[in-house]
């Protein structure tokens, strides 16, 4: 077509074209290069044409505006999300193998070289910078990743065995204080879409929305793990998952003033990193969330009399639940209105909303049987944790 037609834009992105339009610019065209042409004859081939060629004028005007209105962190397609993403040196999150924090006990001086291998009987874990033993006999906070992949990670205590061997004279053992990170499976791209509206947040450094930022776009942190909160004497910076010293330079080019970091209360989940900045040495401390091991159990029952469906309520609703404990952000509660939405919208393809009667949950939190604070749906953890739910520690059953 020689005829140009022009591009609507309002405040809610680019609009289609009216078909009348659309089909008079089509016929306009038409007439320029056969003059005398009579196109609105019923039943001719011409009106045949005419009518086939404005629908596909339809299917490209809507390629065009669809086109248009990707280029948006809200409506992008993954590709121009990616490109978004760029601009804000925000990388789409690629699968991590799980992670712990070390403490290693043993002879003063010895240098625990960067590679070295622990075990927790299950995943071998390897040391990322490696440490050296202070005069106390101890060194804390060492960071390891797993050689292979797992989406769970080691329970406090569990990693205390050596895998790589020590010279004849040093003695030297290893524990994990607080439980490990577990491992992460490529992001989603609405995860990601998340991230790139943040990182388009920030006005300036030293704000919440700048440190989160930096820290979620550094590999191994999971974005579910990180949060700025502010306490009493200054703000606590969580963040699981991703190297301690990467996570000290983050947190140094993104906070102004230092002294208004404050660890946690429970100093086991403290750790402090010494990083250099041209030729300085700065101490910057932050949180390593414990994990809060959840188990949560469906039942529910239907008016539909001969119900056979039931296996399969029970396999789609399972691993949806254990889905959205795993999603929730560290320090926030299970809501139990969100938890009954995900499982009715797991299962609606073999027993929609209308044909349940009952629906209840209980939860535990650590083994422990708990219950939504009083007057709502919510039930609470420890403000500094994560909740973690395996595919076995959720259960669906018709009663």
């Amino acid at each position: 077509m020689s005829g140009t037609l022009p591009l609507i834009m309002t405040t809610a992105g680019a609009q289609p074209t009216a078909v009348t339009t659309l089909n008079s610019t089509l016929i306009s065209n038409a007439e320029a290069l056969a003059p005398g042409l009579t196109t609105d004859l019923p039943g001719s081939m011409v009106e045949d044409i005419a009518s086939t060629g404005t629908g596909a004028l339809i299917v490209a005007d809507q390629a065009r505006v669809d086109t248009v209105n990707s280029v948006t962190p809200y409506g992008a397609n993954a590709f121009v999300l990616a490109q978004l993403g760029a601009q804000f040196g925000i990388p789409q999150g690629t699968p991590a193998n799980p992670s712990v924090y070390l403490t290693f006990t043993g002879t003063a001086g010895y240098v625990i070289p960067a590679g070295f291998q622990v075990t927790d009987g299950t995943l071998v874990y390897s040391v990322q910078d490696g440490a050296t033993i202070a005069s106390s006999g101890t060194v804390t906070n060492v960071y390891a990743v797993a050689t292979t992949f797992s989406l769970i990670g080691a329970i406090a205590g569990a990693v205390n065995a050596l895998t790589s061997s020590v010279p004849s004279g040093i003695t030297l053992s290893v524990t994990n204080p607080t439980a490990g990170t577990g491992g992460t499976v490529a992001e989603s791209v609405e995860s990601y879409r998340a991230r790139v509206l943040q990182a388009g947040r920030i006005a300036s450094m030293g704000t919440p929305a700048a440190l989160l930022t930096a820290l979620q776009a550094l590999p191994g942190v999971q974005a579910r793990l990180v949060t700025v909160l502010q306490v009493s004497g200054g703000w606590e910076v969580i963040c699981g998952g991703g190297d301690s010293l990467q996570i000290g330079g983050a947190i140094l080019q993104s906070v102004l003033d230092l002294s208004t970091l404050v660890g946690s209360t429970t100093t086991a989940r403290n750790v402090t990193v010494s990083v250099n900045d041209a030729g300085q040495s700065y101490s910057v401390v932050f949180v390593n969330p414990p994990q809060q091991t959840v188990t949560v159990a469906a039942t529910w029952n239907t008016t539909q009399t001969n119900f056979t469906a039931g296996a399969q309520v029970n396999a789609l609703a399972v691993p949806a639940m254990a889905s959205y404990i795993n999603s929730i952000p560290v320090g926030q509660p299970i809501n139990l209105l969100e938890l009954d939405a995900v499982f009715q919208g797991a299962v609606a393809s073999v027993l929609p909303s209308q044909y349940l009667t009952t629906l209840a949950f209980a939860v535990t939190i650590n083994g422990a049987s708990v219950s939504p604070t009083a007057g709502t749906s919510i039930i609470p953890g420890d403000p500094e944790s994560f909740f973690y739910c395996s595919t076995t520690g959720a259960s669906s059953a018709q009663g």
